[in-house]
């Protein structure tokens, strides 16, 4: 009778624990941390200084440190993590595939920064013709490509497009295996130095490649998460303004991220365009330019065929994360 008596006591136990699992799960998702993705890219280190300066001034926020945009995108979709720094027009392809975004921030605008670096013997972009060239295979790779190849007449078939992430364009390029490469800083600078030659570069592109952070809406819907977004904006632009008053400091403090020495990590930003928070009000409007920009973009990529169908924009943008001037001091 004994035995009976806890067998039904540990059935009614396995079953409240069962009916309460949901909301064990729940609470648990309430408390883990924002996590938030990038790989290497200039834009994107100041959030990183931000977090190892404790300018954050938040232990609720986990960045995640990956090796391309393609793995940040494969990250986000696959709801391993709750933002990442990705290029508006990766963002767009997200939205086009059914994923809800919403972009908070506008880290950088390339103007320049973002280039086709050919080896010594490609003379020039006609010269590309038959040749390999690497790229990552995301939207803005393919956008740079295709109009550095339309800007002479080219068409991506007329190379040979050999597929690779950021992180294999160095050893790509040092063992031979390509002519030319799309790529970005501060691997740019890396194979100019190695006697690259520059054909092509995103001032081609004026405010067309933007790096934005990309915030799933279900991270929104929880307001722990939604702080330390406010945190970690509030952050990066602590960290934008540092570099911008003491540039020399700034650079010895983010040398470790950008793979440079402390006198040299500045020129990782070259042809870069920094917003700060007023910037950012203006691009974030529900009708600013960030929209416009995005919907030019959204037609250019459907009518090359990198869109299937172009994604609904009315809820792109959040400006309401954005600190007021007062906030950034500290």
């Amino acid at each position: 009778m004994s035995h009976l008596t806890m067998s039904r006591r540990d059935s009614v136990r396995t079953l409240l624990s069962l009916l309460l699992l949901p909301a064990a799960l729940s609470c648990s998702s309430q408390r883990e941390p924002l996590s938030v993705s990038a790989h290497p890219w200039p834009g994107y280190a100041l959030m990183f200084l931000a977090a190892r300066e404790g300018w954050i001034g938040s232990d609720a926020v986990r960045l995640v440190e990956t090796a391309s945009a393609t793995e940040s995108m494969q990250r986000l979709t696959a709801g391993e993590i709750d933002a990442a720094a990705l290029t508006l027009d990766e963002t767009l392809s997200l939205l086009a595939q059914g994923f809800r975004l919403q972009v908070v921030l506008v880290f950088n605008l390339s103007s320049g920064a973002d280039a086709l670096v050919a080896k010594p013997h490609v003379a020039d972009l006609r010269a590309l013709a038959g040749k390999r060239v690497g790229v990552e295979n995301t939207a803005v790779g393919a956008l740079m490509l295709q109009s550095a190849l339309n800007s002479v007449a080219l068409k991506p078939q007329d190379v040979q497009v050999v597929p690779m992430t950021v992180d294999q364009h160095l050893a790509a390029w040092e063992r031979d295996e390509v002519d030319a490469i799309v790529s970005f800083e501060p691997v740019v600078g890396m194979l100019l130095a190695a006697h690259g030659r520059m054909l092509f570069d995103s001032t081609a592109l004026p405010g067309t490649i933007i790096d934005v952070l990309a915030v799933s809406e279900r991270a929104l819907e929880y307001a722990h998460k939604r702080r330390a977004l406010q945190a970690l904006i509030k952050g990066h632009f602590l960290a934008l303004h540092h570099l911008r008053s003491n540039p020399a400091d700034a650079a010895y403090r983010l040398a470790p991220r950008l793979g440079e020495s402390g006198p040299n990590a500045l020129q990782s930003f070259r042809g870069l365009l920094l917003p700060d928070e007023h910037e950012n009000g203006h691009l974030l409007r529900r009708n600013g330019r960030l929209l416009e920009v995005a919907d030019n973009l959204s037609q250019l990529m459907f009518e090359w065929g990198h869109l299937e169908r172009r994604p609904a924009l009315d809820r792109l943008v959040d400006d309401r994360l954005l600190p007021r001037p007062e906030e950034l001091s500290r």
